[in-house]
């Protein structure tokens, strides 16, 4: 009895160390599924909203296929869920391959030769313009349908790692697969916990009926009570160590999280004072981002558009047909702040601000410029702010990380063909290859924002 006794302890030693690693292994896996979810969202691409973009392939370099897919298309297009334009899964099945090869080289031709297929897909999706790709060669095409067919029969596992959901969802979808298997493991370990207990006090109940039958006179201990109990267990050592280090690896596991998560603030959806709905004028109405932010193709910041942008059009547009001829309340919100008179259109002596709350805030430590992302780069609204034509209501798309703005930029190709803002630069690596001296001053180093900023 005493050998089984001793077997089951050895048993109890390896569950807590199976258990142990179970955990860790799980905690890295998790980890490296948010960095992958993460360097997702940074690589989107150029594609514009509104059409399938690829299709399954048999043929084609996956790998090479995925690199294009991560510059080109995920600001728009993910496998399993709909972003801007539709989920690609089993997109193979739907289109054909040629005709998929014209779209996404030029969606907008396909469309104008009156293809029944490109303009039912065109007015499907509020005739959203996709970029066109002419510069993507068969091959190119043929591997990124590779990759696309490769990554939608991944297990749904893997396939939720690889796309990004739109702010908070895509959090809460991949956390809440994470705890119910961290859950799993917890309940798996109490329950082997429990099975280990019971079967050492069958264990000494044998023990003590085998004495008995040998004749041996075995004492009856009386009951004890919990906090004695519990005063025996605090003695010992193996007990209070292996306590020590659960709660150790708890409170690492929570303080490491928290100070992850620091200042990432993705999903933030706060409440506005007026309800600006970017779905309907950005996205119905499609009016352009930078009629309201204005600053973002010359100025470091984007601005917040003044009521007098607004009035442009509301000093006409009261939507007071939706209101029993009455002005809509949110519209009204901008005619008490400006101090101004519908009847007689008139404005009064004392308007006051409209307090916006700030969903997108870098630390003071971060610079960031939107004229060089948006005139210079010509990067996209969407691909970091997300798909903000389909939002009634913003929230931050993003994790606006140091991480996620790093991998952006490892994996942007730079277009200098034809952008005066790298005409210098281009010129300075051609002195470079001739062997011609480069100063500073070459380098803009005399110019006054470089000290006076």
């Amino acid at each position: 009895m005493r050998s089984i006794s001793l077997f089951f302890r050895s048993v109890a030693k390896s569950l807590f160390l199976v258990s142990s690693l179970s955990i860790g292994i799980h905690a890295y896996a998790q980890n490296n599924t948010d960095a992958n979810a993460a360097a997702g969202q940074a690589t989107s691409g150029s594609a514009a909203a509104g059409a399938p973009v690829v299709a399954a392939a048999t043929a084609g370099d996956a790998g090479a296929g995925g690199a294009i897919f991560k510059q080109k298309c995920t600001s728009c297009h993910a496998i399993d869920r709909a972003v801007v334009g539709p989920a690609l899964k089993g997109i193979s099945e739907r289109r054909d391959r040629e005709w998929l090869t014209k779209w996404i080289k030029n969606s907008q031709a396909l469309i104008a030769s009156g293809d029944p297929e490109a303009v039912k897909l065109f007015n499907e999706y509020n005739k959203l313009v996709m970029t066109p790709f002419p510069e993507l060669s068969d091959d190119d095409i043929s591997n990124i349908l590779a990759f696309i067919d490769a990554e939608a029969n991944k297990p749904a596992e893997a396939a939720g790692g690889a796309g990004t959901a739109e702010g908070g969802a895509e959090g809460g979808s991949e956390q809440g697969v994470s705890d119910w298997m961290l859950g799993g493991i917890i309940v798996l370990v109490l329950v082997a916990l429990f099975v280990i207990l019971v079967l050492n006090r069958v264990i000494k109940t044998l023990e003590r009926l085998l004495l008995q039958k040998q004749g041996v006179v075995v004492e009856e201990v009386e009951s004890e009570s919990t906090a004695v109990r519990f005063r025996r267990l605090a003695k010992n050592k193996k007990f209070v160590g292996f306590a020590v280090l659960l709660l150790v690896i708890f409170l690492g596991s929570v303080g490491w999280k928290a100070m992850w998560e620091t200042g990432v603030h993705q999903g933030y959806q706060p409440e506005q004072p007026i309800k600006y709905s970017h779905e309907l004028h950005a996205g119905t109405l499609k009016i352009d981002c930078q009629y309201c932010h204005f600053g973002a193709y010359k100025s470091k910041n984007a601005s917040i558009p003044s009521a007098n942008v607004c009035m442009n059009c509301h000093n006409y547009v009261t939507a007071s047909d939706k209101y029993n001829g009455e002005t809509s309340p949110e519209i009204a919100k901008i005619y008490k702040a400006l101090d101004y008179d519908p009847q007689s259109k008139t404005y009064g002596d004392n308007p006051k601000p409209i307090q916006w709350i700030r969903i997108h805030n870098l630390p003071d430590l971060a610079y960031f410029n939107h004229s060089q992302h948006v005139t210079v780069a010509g990067i996209k609204c969407q691909e970091c702010h997300g798909p903000i034509q389909g939002m009634k209501e913003v929230y931050q798309y993003a994790p606006l990380t140091m991480k996620w703005c790093i991998n952006c930029h490892k994996t942007k190709d730079v277009n200098y063909k034809g952008n005066a803002y790298y005409d210098k630069i281009v010129a300075v690596h051609d002195q470079l290859k001739k062997g011609v001296q480069v100063t500073p001053a070459i380098l803009g180093g005399i110019e006054c924002g470089k000290c006076h900023y």
